[in-house]
């Protein structure tokens, strides 16, 4: 006679861009439509017994009235860091559970690791959980961080049930697990960082994070293209995603949130990688443009909302005569598809021959920019490079570009430039549509109505 908690394996199909699994291959993900995203992956069902107590509040469940929840103390506690604070929408929520994602070697360690020293000399109670790393190395790394002193709790474990064992003793505010890919459950089949085992072990975390209000922090590898390694559900179980950008050779991190049940998702924060670990940078636009050097043609400042910060960057591009067939667009930080649009508006209603040449786009400082108001930017410093003459580094361009090469306005634009007034800009060119309802001091302010006209005005500086 076979066991009752017998477990039997099974093999499922999951779709790694929504999580969803089917029992059968196809082509197309049938839940969200992606094609080739359906991978092989065996699961081993446990009875339903093994699961018990599992739920949130507790073993009994009962109908309440929305107006009869009581609301606990939802005081958020700061990390004492102001860029990492901003990105989470003013602090770590009581039980939220934080996954923390980024290339190798980018610094989601070094964060974690100082924020939880800052946040244990402030009183809090910190575990810190490491499955990659000894205590040995641990401890080395807190000694360059300049953190080795602190009475942060540390534990090497990757067996999940010895892991919330411990946290259940010694009952931590703030719980790190560096990393959840190392972390496995005895009772389940498959190797740590399989898709049973990562999203079994992130629902029982979740599980002991609502339970018990502790914070719960979860690092998480990366694949090459960008995203969480894993079944994306585990980014739809989580409370908050933060993803770290930039270029690790590079010494400016950008932390961005994809998503916040606690706050807004469109704050980032900035950093700069020192030998003792990650400082927040206060004024990150001066970081991204460039001062003292001479205007050189195909560079144009622009500035992009992130949340609620206004942030200047530099846009810059190359125009060369191409030496192949087909020439070449290539852009970093920008999307390609964007860049391709902007040349044929640069060709249709700029008057600017650029289809037979190679044209290279990019952020400087490694940024990357979605905003379509960079569109007027962009277009000005391709045109910038092509004719040969320099835009002013005082001079800012905003605006987004329309199919009929018309220059559409933008929201916050009275935001935008006052912060360019204040870091010393003192020309802007903007869409004629757009209103101005507070004073920019000084700055001289070219309203602009088409592309044409944009590049009339900047011919006018030959």
């Amino acid at each position: 006679m076979v066991a009752l908690n017998k477990s039997k394996k099974e093999i499922e199909y999951l779709c790694t861009e929504c999580g969803n699994t089917t029992p059968k291959w196809a082509g197309k993900c049938p839940f969200c439509g992606a094609w080739s995203s359906l991978k092989e992956h065996v699961v081993e069902r446990v009875a339903d017994a093994g699961r018990a107590g599992r739920g949130l509040g507790g073993p009994v469940h009962k109908v309440v009235l929305l107006k009869d929840v009581a609301t606990e103390d939802t005081r958020r506690l700061s990390t004492a860091n102001s860029e990492f604070d901003r990105v989470l929408g003013g602090g770590f929520a009581p039980g939220s559970l934080v996954l923390i994602g980024g290339d190798p070697g980018i610094g989601k360690s070094t964060l974690v690791l100082t924020t939880l020293a800052t946040m244990n000399a402030a009183g809090v109670k910190a575990l810190y959980v490491s499955g990659e790393e000894s205590a040995c190395q641990v401890k080395l790394r807190s000694e360059r961080l300049n953190v080795s002193g602190s009475d942060m709790m540390l534990l090497c474990e990757t067996n999940l049930e010895k892991i919330l064992e411990q946290a259940r003793e010694v009952k931590p505010q703030v719980l790190v697990i560096d990393s959840i890919q190392t972390v496995y459950k005895s009772d389940l089949a498959g190797t740590p960082g399989c898709a049973t085992q990562l999203r079994e072990c992130t629902l029982d975390l979740m599980v002991f994070a609502k339970n018990s209000g502790c914070i719960t922090i979860l690092i998480g590898h990366v694949t090459k293209d960008g995203q969480i390694a894993g079944p994306r559900i585990l980014e739809h179980m989580v409370d908050t995603v933060v993803y770290f950008e930039g270029d690790r050779n590079h010494q400016y991190r950008l932390l961005r949130t994809i998503k916040n049940r606690f706050g807004a998702t469109d704050e980032i924060g900035v950093f700069e990688m020192t030998s003792h670990g990650l400082n927040p940078v206060l004024n990150p636009s001066k970081v991204f443009l460039q001062e003292g050097v001479p205007p050189t043609p195909g560079s144009a400042v622009c500035c992009t909302m992130e949340g609620s910060r206004a942030l200047l960057f530099e846009t810059q591009a190359l125009v060369n005569q191409t030496n192949f067939a087909v020439p070449q667009r290539v852009a970093a930080g920008i999307d390609p598809k964007r860049l391709t649009i902007i040349l044929a508006l640069l060709e249709k209603f700029g008057g600017v021959t650029i289809g037979a040449s190679d044209v290279f786009a990019s952020i400087a400082g490694g940024m990357k920019v979605n905003d379509a108001s960079s569109d007027l930017a962009l277009a000005l410093a391709v045109a910038s490079n092509h004719l040969g003459i320099p835009l002013s580094r005082q001079t800012i361009a905003i605006g987004e570009l329309g199919l009929s090469g018309e220059v559409r306005g933008v929201s916050l634009l009275d935001q935008r430039l006052k912060e360019a007034h204040r870091l010393g800009m003192t020309e802007a060119v903007v869409p004629a549509s757009c209103k101005l309802s507070e004073n920019v001091g000084s700055m001289k302010v070219v309203r602009v109505h088409s592309l044409a006209e944009a590049i009339t005005w900047l011919m006018d500086k030959k």
